[in-house]
Order: C-alpha cells, then sequence, then structure tokens
C-alpha cells in the first residue's frame, strides 16, 4: 500500500541521517535510492523486510553472516550503505534500477566465497545485493537437469541431486558453502572435472538480470552474453538468477582414499610419478596432491606429499592403475574405502566418518577463518632439482601449502575458446598456494601474506609465462586491479585469467554494460 511505502521511506530517510555509514555520499542520492525502491515496491512486491540498514539489529549479523574470510571480518573493513537481501527476482530488478539511477555501486554476493571480499567490499559508497534467500532446487531425473537459483549452495544442489538419485551427479566444487551464483560463474570445478569437464561446461541455460533490470533467459540475451557469464564472472555483465544445469551419471559405487608421505617415504618419487601420469591416466580417477612442510620421523623438519583420490569405479581397478602408474606410492587395499558418490562429496569436504548428506546444508561461517590464495598452471614437467628448490622453499615457508589439482581427460578436448575459461589442453596441473590461520591481527596477517608471496615467488620458474595464468575464482587481488576501468588496467589481470578471451569479454561487456555500472576491482572493463 501507499501508506506502507510512505512510512518505510521515511523510516529510511530517518536512518540516513542517523547512520555514520551513510555519510560519505550526499543524502540526495541515498534519498533517490529509497524513493525509486518503495515506488518499485508499490507496483511489483513489498521490499521492506529484505531492507537491512546499519541501525538495525540484524544489520551485522546480515552482513557478516556470508564473509568467509575473516580478513575482511574487522571494523575498519568498508561497509555498506544498506543491504538488500532479495526475495524475489522483482527486488533483483528494483535494486539494479534503482542504484543505477542514484548513482550507486552494488556488490552482488551469492555465497561470500570471494577469496578478496569483493562480492560484499567496495572504497565507494554501494549498496550490497544478497541472494541468499534466492536459494530454489529443482531436479528433473527423467531429462537429467536441474534448475539451481544463485543464493543455492552446492552442498545443497549435491544433496537435492542424491536424494532423487544414487547415479546423478554435477561437477562443482568440493566445498559445500559454495553459492551458486558465483561458483558456477566463474568457471566451477571439482574432482569430476576429468570426467565431464568444469561446471559452466554442463549449463544448458541461464536467467540474468541485465543493467536495464530485465530478465532474460539464454534465448534473450543471445549468445555472446551466455558465452561471457559461462567462466568469465557473473559480476560484471549482470545479476545471476539462476541455471539450468545438465546431471552426469556416476556409477553406484565409487572409491576414495588419502595417503601422507614424508620425504624420506619416497614423496618426491611419489610427486614425480603423479606428474608425470595426471594428467594422462584413466579420466575416471582424479588425484588432488598436496605439498606441505611437516615434522620429520627424526623430529626435525621436512616435507610431506599428501594425495587424495576420487575414482568413479571399484577398489581393485584403482589399485591396479595406482600401482602400476605410480608405484612408490604404494598403495594397499586398506587405504581405500568405496562408498556413494555422495558420500564422496562428504569425504571430500572433510566431513566425519558417519556424516549424512544433511550436512551438507549447513551454510554456517567458520569464525575466525582467515586466509589468503594464489593459483598458478604447469604446462612443463618440474625437474627433480627444480622440486628439490620447492621443497626447500615449502619448508622455509613452512605455514603454506601447495596444493595441484589434475587437469587432462575432458579439460582437454574442449577449445579454450569455448568458454571465458581458457586453461584447457595442454595444462599438467593447477595449483593453489594456500595459507589459513586463526590468530587475529596484523602482525600474524603479513607474515602469512609475505610467506605466501615469497612460495609464489619461488615457484616462478615452473609456472606457466606470458601470461602467468591464474584462475578467477582463486581471486587474487595481487594480479591486477582496476580503478579507471579502462581495457590497459583490465588486461593486466583479464590476460591471467581469460588468456586471449579477454578482448571477446571486453567486446561483449561494452555492448551489453556499456556504462560500465556492473563493476570490481576486477571486472571486465568496457571499450
Amino acid at each position: 500500500s501507499s501508506s506502507s511505502s510512505s512510512s518505510l521511506l521515511a523510516f529510511l530517510s530517518l536512518v540516513l541521517l542517523l547512520s555514520p555509514w551513510l555519510r560519505v555520499s550526499s543524502a540526495s542520492d541515498h534519498h533517490t535510492f529509497l524513493q525509486c525502491l518503495t515506488t518499485h515496491a508499490q507496483h511489483q512486491s513489498p521490499i521492506s523486510d529484505a531492507i537491512f540498514t546499519p541501525d538495525n539489529s540484524t544489520f551485522l549479523p546480515t552482513l557478516n553472516s556470508y564473509i568467509r574470510n575473516s580478513r575482511f571480518l574487522t571494523p575498519e573493513t568498508p561497509k555498506p550503505l544498506l543491504i538488500v537481501a532479495a526475495k524475489l527476482k522483482s527486488h533483483v530488478q528494483s535494486t539494479v534500477v534503482c542504484a543505477k539511477q542514484a548513482g550507486l555501486e552494488i556488490r552482488i554476493r551469492s555465497g561470500g566465497h570471494d577469496y578478496e571480499g569483493l562480492s560484499y567490499i567496495s572504497h565507494h559508497p554501494f549498496v550490497i545485493l544478497d541472494l541468499f534467500n534466492l536459494r530454489a532446487i529443482t531436479v528433473d531425473i527423467a531429462s537429467e537437469t536441474a534448475t539451481v537459483e544463485a543464493g543455492a549452495t552446492m552442498g545443497e544442489l549435491y544433496h537435492a541431486i542424491a536424494s532423487k538419485s544414487k547415479v546423478h551427479a554435477f561437477p562443482g566444487g568440493v566445498c559445500p558453502t559454495l553459492g551458486a551464483g558465483g561458483h558456477i560463474s566463474g568457471g566451477g570445478y571439482g574432482t569430476l572435472m576429468r570426467k565431464f569437464g568444469l561446471s559452466v561446461d554442463n549449463v544448458l541455460d541461464a536467467e540474468i538480470v541485465n543493467v536495464e533490470g530485465e530478465i532474460l533467459n539464454k534465448q534473450q540475451m543471445g549468445e555472446d552474453l551466455f558465452w561471457a557469464i559461462r567462466g568469465g564472472g557473473g559480476g560484471s555483465f549482470g545479476v545471476i538468477l539462476s541455471w539450468k544445469i545438465k546431471l552426469v551419471k556416476v556409477p553406484e559405487t565409487v572409491t576414495v582414499f588419502e595417503v601422507e608421505r614424508l620425504i624420506e617415504e619416497e614423496a618426491t618419487d611419489i610427486f614425480l610419478q603423479w606428474q608425470g601420469v595426471t594428467d594422462k591416466l584413466d579420466e575416471n580417477l582424479y588425484i588432488r596432491l598436496m605439498l606441505n612442510s611437516a615434522k620429520g620421523k627424526d623430529g626435525l623438519k621436512t616435507g610431506k606429499v599428501s594425495l587424495v583420490a576420487l575414482f568413479l569405479g571399484p577398489a581393485n581397478t584403482l589399485m591396479e592403475i595406482i600401482n602400476q602408474h605410480i608405484p612408490s606410492l604404494k598403495l594397499q587395499k586398506e587405504d581405500c574405502t568405496e562408498m556413494s558418490w555422495i558420500q564422496s562429496v562428504l569425504f571430500w569436504a572433510n566431513f566425519p566418518k558417519g556424516s549424512t548428506s544433511e550436512a551438507l546444508l549447513d551454510r554456517a561461517v567458520r569464525p575466525n577463518t582467515f586466509l589468503k590464495r594464489k593459483s598458478d598452471y604447469v604446462r612443463e614437467p618440474i625437474t627433480e632439482s627444480g622440486l628439490d628448490a620447492i621443497w626447500k622453499a615449502v619448508m622455509e615457508t613452512e605455514r603454506v601449502g601447495i596444493v595441484c589439482n589434475p587437469y587432462g581427460g575432458k579439460m582437454g578436448q574442449i577449445s579454450e575458446t569455448e568458454t571465458p575459461f581458457p586453461h584447457r589442453a595442454g595444462v599438467k596441473f593447477k595449483i593453489q598456494h594456500s595459507t589459513t590461520w586463526k590468530e587475529e591481527g596484523e602482525k600474524e596477517a603479513n607474515e602469512r601474506l609475505n610467506m605466501i608471496n615469497k612460495l609464489y615467488e619461488a615457484m616462478t620458474p615452473y609456472v606457466t609465462k606470458n601470461p602467468r595464468e591464474a584462475y578467477l575464482n582463486y581471486r587474487d587481488i595481487d594480479v591486477g586491479t582496476s580503478t579507471h576501468w579502462n581495457v590497459g588496467e583490465g588486461k593486466v589481470y583479464g590476460e591471467r585469467y581469460f588468456k586471449q578471451n579477454f578482448e571477446r569479454l571486453v567486446d561483449v561487456k561494452t555492448k551489453v554494460d556499456p556504462q560500465n555500472f556492473f563493476r570490481n576491482e576486477q571486472s571486465i572493463p568496457t571499450r
């Protein structure tokens, strides 16, 4: 009703006057934004209970509930003017139209997993468009498809699939709290990628709200925009509302293992053997390898290799493959566990043994999780002397690990230009440089950042060059940022994330968002 809209506007106008968060921008911008929102709400659906303002006791809990990197959970972290936790698609449309009209930036958050916080932080006056309420999932086993809204988590999607079928799955990330909107739009990889490719390789359709506030599906948005949002990051082109995805077939029984070996237990040979075959092995097999510092049996510092595997088949076949190709691992039958695909999802996400798939529905943020991640790609084999240097760097930096994710299989069969995600044929494995800590304060943070930068520097001779390739979903602000959003600035990070696809992404961006409304520090610029 018009009276409830008027009272909402009066209340929010009072908030604008009183709130320290909002003084950074002119009151007229906020008034314009709120007036616009309430007008839209009159015509469509009430939006008042989707708006969280800084004087509201639920504002900070709502803001913080999807901040998954505690580095950005500080009083100094820039806060939004308000949060719109959209409950309906029309709320998304209104927020886009009204923020644009008022000259405010928006940050679009689906799961809060952006490693650099770009989905909920800006240094300009901004509004967070939070999608966590838009989480509907429908699974249709008959057509082997599903539709998942952007605010649903990947864990919720896997649970929904498994509740309908024991032999269907979807190729996506290991972490169950990833938001489907951001995860899939950045590429989306997981343990099924060597068999079925990335999440974006299995997207059939999408719904997006464009800069005009229109809802477009694949047919309406056209080939170029549909191409761009499948790996180019949704936040540059509009707001992803939902994906229609293709489900894949998996056997009823899969096998997993996780084993560790120290340097004195042939860790070096294991790495070299793994590296030699990891992109050539049976595409049903995915073996992640991790390098870390550890204590040796003599109590002295040494190196440790850890291998975690998923095999879409029985343990006996897996044993044969491993003992033929990575004999130094000396894999034993008792190392291997047969289970269903959904149980393997729980295993990979480190849930306790015996957990049920309901555990995947938990969205809770782990407190005091400070982290930094960086990425690399390896196309040429690392020599034994190179590995010795890497071991030395890992032991020196101590609290930083290297996670190696294998390529090959389906990944090598899809063209680099099929989607914006270009890291395809010829990649042996992708690296995530990783450090996570619990201690608060700048001292610990600076030590960790120095360590990871030192290890990243030490890896330079062994990874791709010109460009040094990087993975968009392993967001790393160090690879370049935009402050003016011109092509020259964007190319610095754009060519590392997208290689030759960057130029086409710029063309699409210029066509669909010429005023560069949808932007962040690493978005696609316009020409």
